[in-house]
């Protein structure tokens, strides 16, 4: 992951940083429940996890998203973005992990969540420091903030 430009310092950005952690830990111990057998914990960390992206994607998508997509040189790799999140919420809602076939599909959709978020942490993430104006990252920081109604945003720090 890129730690040279600065987005990780903007207060925005470190937030869907640390939401992205807190997935991928949530879904690296849902796999190791998986691996135990031990389907209840397995089941409520992937609870877990989607509360988490939906509010994620919520502020994602209704602000950051929606303010880069404007340009034409970010629409279609936002586009493609947003069909993922589409394409795992689905896949989380319909998913029996007491299905081994679902919980390889879990598996997968695991790794395929490590890309995407490479993407965004990589790609997108980046290029909204020299993208965004400053009254369009305050309309991103409103959609956080209306999709974490319960949260504060941190400064950098």
């Amino acid at each position: 992951m890129c730690h040279y430009c600065g987005c990780r310092q903007i207060p925005l950005i470190k937030e869907f940083i640390a939401e992205h952690e807190a997935v991928t830990n949530a879904a690296g111990d849902a796999l190791r429940a998986l691996d135990a057998g031990d389907l209840p914990k397995a089941r409520a960390l992937v609870s877990a996890m989607q509360a988490v992206l939906l509010a994620h994607w919520k502020g994602e998508e209704d602000g950051l998203f929606a303010v880069m997509s404007s340009d034409p040189e970010y629409a279609d790799y936002i586009e493609a973005l947003t069909r993922e999140h589409r394409d795992l919420a689905a896949f989380l809602t319909t998913a029996d992990l007491s299905s081994p076939a679902d919980a390889e599909a879990f598996r997968a959709a695991m790794d395929e969540l490590h890309h995407h978020i490479a993407k965004e942490e990589d790609g997108l993430f980046p290029a909204s420091l020299t993208a965004l104006t400053g009254d369009e990252w305050n309309l991103s920081i409103k959609a956080w903030r209306t999709a974490h109604p319960d949260r504060e945003l941190h400064a950098a720090g």
